[in-house]
């Protein structure tokens, strides 16, 4: 298979070169601590609702 696109700029390959070094970066970082006394269940965030005491609500 060839590769018919062109040669990357200088200016794009900066870019990619600090995308890679982001991602290493991130990797890196130490994991946060589990909450303590959180609500149960799935992240009410993530799924857009909130539940409390039976009754769902949502923003």
């Amino acid at each position: 298979m060839t590769d018919d696109r062109p040669p990357l700029t200088e200016a794009a390959k900066r870019a990619l070169a600090e995308a890679e070094a982001r991602r290493k970066a991130a990797q890196q970082t130490e994991p946060l601590p589990p909450e303590e006394g959180g609500r149960a269940g799935p992240e009410p965030v993530r799924y857009g609702d909130w539940e409390v005491n039976g009754i769902a609500t949502d923003f």
